[in-house]
């Protein structure tokens, strides 16, 4: 439990420093990127010449058409597939010796490209970012920086060739990844590194920090879940963190050995399972489960990509739409009916109202973010923070499940606690009930029920136990039965609550202990006084005579003596009896098989109960020496 407490307290560390770096990151972005283009001595070039063609050069054959940068295909030529050329052109003065001067190294930065592309410099090859033909790698969240070298630039005009490689939209389930270019930047290699890099970070590196968070903390949250079924919405809430980051897998993946078709319809149909999870969420976190929807929901997520493959590859992008409609408004119907429930409900109000309403904000914000042009550089840094909106919230989400999961198992050791301290307050005075019931000693009830019952066994299973002593043909069967008949016996006489003289029973004592150990071949001395006026009561008699058999039983199997000793004696007002042994001792193998069943335990339990002690004294090859010592007041009342 300690464990358990200390891996929610790590794991609500971790989250928290997420989110506030995270935060931190974001802050820094917003506040420095709307200066970039302003600041920076960059040349940006927002025209271009277009051709389409798949030769390894600009096309001569294709009158070229003028396009504005960004130039996006779902919106210019939305039923255009195939590779596309974009020409642009920048002057470089002769001589100049200023920041975009030939004196300096000089770099071009490509914002967004979709979805594979390659540069030529002058009609020379600089850069292929992957192939050309399917399947196409993935390039739309990447920016491009890519150096210019001083050998391919000349005076005057300088010609970039960008051939691009993308899909038509109707293909795709999102329209930012369809194909297209965004504006370039033309300028000295350090400014624009620098600025390749904060995008680098708010593009790549922040969404991939994003996304391996959600997936511990997912994996950490469905664990936790699914080990206790009790809080199955913190599965639920483990599974869509997970989804959610498997959104993004092609920031880690860009070269995925599928077609581009395929991997948009694989994470539209992940949707699906993410609603799946986002819904059942928010009704668990409620406490309500209603059939119907446990079986709409899985329904749901495998019709999903039946009716993406129906619709066909050129009808995907409409189907994929619909479905962001269905599962957004199911998203937000389920987070409203868990803020009216809780409104209503007295249980549902000790629950974080405020945090399902975050919920609600998000997701109709995540639905606005597929409204937000990808392809404008003034406009990127509201994409990129709409985009990290919804896994930053899920983060803290999470960090909320994590603290009143926390909570809650504090509360749960508490009233643990309280009611463990109720049970031994119970339990003492039921004991204290008991040993005020014992105190009264209701002798008449109980004789009279122990004189029954030792009545029936002498006379019903005594009988049938004697028949079968003198019956049976098997000698096994008949010493069994025989033993049997004096256990029983002896039981009836401790029933019958006679008390037995000492000497009577030293007497009974020595006749069964020297008669076992001559048949087992061991040698016995027997010490006892002649003639003792005490009296033990008929509890005393039958557990001391379990004890005597019980040591004897052990000297015999285990212990390899061929002496015993025994000794009896009253001292200071107490019966001593002495067991001692010339055998191997009690080693610890031997002490292990002796404790099981009715062994040295059972021996000392019995001593106990009489208010006296059994101490074993024992090394191996030393012997054994067991010391029964008994209160003869105590001895001597009745049971």
């Amino acid at each position: 439990m300690h464990d358990f407490r200390f891996r929610l307290a790590c794991a609500r560390s971790l989250l928290g420093c997420c989110a506030w770096v995270l935060l931190a990151a974001l802050g820094t972005l917003g506040l420095c990127a709307p200066a970039w283009a302003a600041e920076l001595p960059t040349i940006q070039l927002r025209s271009a010449l277009a051709a389409p063609g798949g030769e390894g050069r600009f096309p001569t054959d294709v009158r070229p058409f003028e396009v504005k940068l960004p130039d996006r295909w779902a919106d210019t030529r939305p039923g255009f597939d195939g590779s596309l050329w974009y020409r642009v052109a920048f002057g470089l003065p002769p001589g100049t010796a200023g920041p975009l001067g030939r004196g300096e190294l000089l770099a071009v930065s490509i914002e967004r490209v979709c979805t594979t592309y390659e540069l030529h410099l002058n009609g020379q090859l600089l850069h292929r970012a992957g192939r050309m033909t399917e399947p196409l790698a993935y390039h739309c969240n990447q920016p491009q920086l890519v150096t210019l070298p001083a050998a391919l630039l000349r005076d005057g005009v300088n010609v970039i060739d960008v051939r691009v490689a993308g899909q038509r939209v109707n293909e795709l389930a999102s329209e930012s990844s369809a194909g297209g270019l965004s504006a370039l930047l033309v300028g000295p290699q350090p400014v624009l590194a620098a600025v390749h890099a904060r995008q680098q970070l708010g593009l790549v590196t922040l969404p991939q920090a994003m996304a391996a968070t959600l997936v511990l903390m997912g994996g950490f949250m469905f664990v936790l879940g699914f080990v206790n079924r009790r809080d199955s919405h913190l599965a639920y809430f483990g599974a869509l963190s997970i989804g959610w980051a498997l959104l993004d897998v092609r920031l880690w993946l860009r070269g995925l050995p599928l077609g581009h078709t395929v991997v948009e319809f694989l994470l539209c149909s992940l949707l699906g399972f993410i609603a799946w999870a986002a819904v059942q969420f928010l009704l668990r976190y409620a406490g309500i489960r209603l059939s119907w929807v446990d079986r709409a929901l899985p329904t749901q997520a495998a019709v999903m990509p039946a009716t993406l493959v129906l619709a066909g590859g050129g009808q995907m992008h409409a189907m994929a739409t619909l479905w962001y409609v269905v599962l957004t408004l199911e998203v937000a119907a389920a987070a409203w009916f868990y803020l009216h429930w809780s409104a209503r409900s007295a249980s549902g109000g000790r629950r974080s109202r405020g945090l399902m309403a975050v919920l609600m904000a998000v997701v109709a914000v995540a639905g606005l973010t597929r409204l937000i042009d990808p392809w404008s550089v003034e406009r990127w840094t509201v994409t990129l923070a709409v985009s990290l909106l919804t896994p930053l919230v899920l983060v803290i989400v999470g960090m909320r499940l994590v603290q009143q999961q926390g909570r809650a198992l504090n509360v749960a050791q508490q009233d643990k606690k309280e009611l463990e301290d109720r049970v031994r307050e119970a339990t003492a005075e039921v004991e204290s009930k008991m040993r005020q019931l014992a105190e009264l000693r209701v002798e008449q009830v109980t004789e009279r029920e122990r004189k029954r019952i030792a009545a029936d066994l002498h006379d019903d299973l005594g009988a049938k136990l004697l028949t079968i002593v003198h019956t049976s043909e098997s000698d096994r069967i008949s010493t069994l039965a025989r033993e049997a008949l004096e256990e029983m016996r002896l039981s009836v006489r401790g029933l019958t609550g006679k008390a037995v003289r000492l000497a009577d029973a030293l007497g009974d004592w020595r006749a069964e202990v020297v008669s076992r150990l001559a048949q087992a071949g061991i040698e016995s001395e027997w010490e006892a006084p002649e003639d003792l006026p005490q009296r033990l009561s008929a509890r005393a008699y039958v557990q001391t005579t379990r004890i005597l058999r019980e040591a004897t039983s052990n000297i015999i199997k285990h212990s390899g003596a061929t002496h015993c000793a025994v000794n009896a004696r009253i001292a200071e007002g107490d019966f001593a009896l002495v067991i001692q042994d010339n055998g191997d001792g009690i080693g610890p193998d031997v002490e292990g098989r002796l404790d099981r069943g009715h062994g040295l335990a059972s021996m000392k339990n019995r001593a106990k109960q009489l208010q006296g002690q059994c101490l074993v004294e024992s090394g191996p090859g030393y012997g054994t020496v067991i010391r029964l010592t008994l209160p003869l007041d105590r001895a001597a009342e009745g049971s």
